[in-house]
């Protein structure tokens, strides 16, 4: 198994030009999953939230994630209930990371307590494999095959 390293830049949130992204993911225990993405993929907990709605702000090597617990509408969402999916196995998107070594990611986010659906597969131009998050969000980890362009 290779060594795994993660190279952790420091990026802005929010930027002083143009514009940054980030993933909100509605969550039950806001502390259970910051927990979840520090340990097994070493993000960086930038805030913890708080019970007053204040939410959790991470950063996982070039990506921002906003975590917060559900809730009813609000003047600026009149209409929207943010809540957890009621069936982990019906989902319309998730998160998807592209590694440069599918194997020893896989070894080492599985020591780190990474629950995976599967071992690595291959399929199409990669070789992947899902991981289930505390809320059962998943979580796709992908390795290209060489010679594979995209694009």
């Amino acid at each position: 198994m290779s060594n795994v390293q993660v190279e952790q830049k420091i990026y802005e949130m929010p930027p002083r030009e143009g514009f940054s992204i980030a993933h909100f993911l509605t969550v039950t225990d806001m502390e259970r999953s910051a927990r979840f993405y520090e340990t097994v993929f070493g993000a960086r907990v930038l805030s913890r939230g708080d019970s007053g709605g204040a939410p959790v702000y991470i950063q996982i090597a070039n990506t921002w994630m906003i975590l917060n617990v559900g809730g009813g509408p609000t003047p600026d969402k009149p209409s929207v209930i943010l809540e957890v999916p009621p069936n982990p196995d019906r989902l319309s998107s998730f998160m998807n990371i592209r590694v440069a070594d599918i194997q020893a990611c896989y070894e080492l986010w599985k020591s780190r307590g990474a629950e995976f659906i599967t071992e690595p597969k291959d399929k199409y131009g990669e070789i992947r494999c899902y991981i289930r998050d505390p809320d059962g969000y998943i979580i796709e980890v992908g390795q290209s095959k060489p010679g594979v362009l995209y694009g």
